[in-house]
C-alpha cells in the first residue's frame, strides 16, 4: 500500500471532506437548493468519506503506519 494512504494528513482531509459534504447536504435539504435525490447523494458521499477516514485511522493504528503530518 502507498505510504500516503495511511498518513495523518490524508485521514484528516477525508474527515474534513466528509464534514463539508454533510453540511452541504443539510443546507441543501433545509434551504431547498436541490432535489431530494441530489442531497441524498451528497449525504452518501459524506458517509463514504468519513467511513474511509475511520478505516484508514484504525488501519494506521493497528499496523503502526502513518505518522506526523509535515
Amino acid at each position: 500500500m502507498p505510504d500516503w494512504l495511511f498518513d495523518r494528513s490524508t485521514v484528516i482531509a477525508l474527515a474534513i471532506a466528509g464534514g463539508v459534504f454533510s453540511i452541504l447536504a443539510s443546507l441543501a435539504s433545509a434551504q431547498g437548493w436541490a432535489n431530494p435525490q441530489q442531497y441524498k447523494m451528497l449525504n452518501r458521499a459524506a458517509y463514504v468519506c468519513m467511513a474511509v477516514s475511520m478505516i484508514l485511522f484504525i488501519g494506521a493504528g493497528l499496523f503502526g503506519l502513518g505518522g506526523q503530518a509535515q
